[in-house]
């Protein structure tokens, strides 16, 4: 049935366009900022939506098809988004293909870099990468951030793609993994 769903682009493009919404909405949730310490920033935004695309896009990857694709999809969709937004920022037309290879580049490094601590379930290797990524520092102190990472992770490898497309809850609440500042 997904497989004839996904035929129509209209249908595709809206399904991916409500998908998309949805991570943008995780990677703001107050929480993240205020008692996980994320900076309220654009880095700090960039890395946070950073972030929730890898662990969604990590899951879709494992699902049966259509995941995969879907997953493509989704990642098209987010770089879209980094191009319009760099043009927002006042980034010119020379400029932006630039920008966007270094954006890339983050992206696919955060991913690569996430993945094997995600999989062994190694929270101090976690963290220290979210440390040095997501809150801009070389020490620990992204504990928090990480038990939250690593729970996202495990709530999403349990939910289905009916789930993922129908609504479910993606991601916790980040402010259940943190205090506030």
């Amino acid at each position: 049935m997904l497989g004839a769903f996904f035929r129509r682009n209209g249908d595709r493009r809206r399904v991916i366009e409500a998908l998309h919404l949805r991570l943008s909405e995780a990677s703001r949730q107050p929480g993240l900022y205020t008692a996980l310490g994320v900076p309220d920033t654009v880095e700090g935004r960039f890395e946070s939506l950073t972030l929730h695309a890898i662990l969604l896009l990590r899951r879709l990857n494992t699902l049966p098809s259509p995941g995969p694709d879907i997953a493509q999809d989704l990642v098209n969709s987010v770089f879209l988004q980094f191009d319009a937004s760099l043009r927002e920022l006042g980034v010119g037309d020379v400029g932006v293909p630039k920008r966007m290879k270094k954006l890339g580049a983050a992206f696919y490094g955060r991913a690569s870099g996430y993945q094997g601590a995600i999989e062994a379930g190694d929270t101090p290797a976690l963290a220290l990468a979210l440390a040095r990524n997501v809150l801009g520092r070389e020490e620990d102190g992204a504990e928090a951030l990480a038990a939250y990472v690593l729970a996202a992770a495990a709530g999403l490898a349990r939910i289905d793609l009916d789930g993922i497309l129908g609504g479910a809850a993606l991601f916790p609440d980040p402010a259940q993994y943190g205090r506030p500042a």
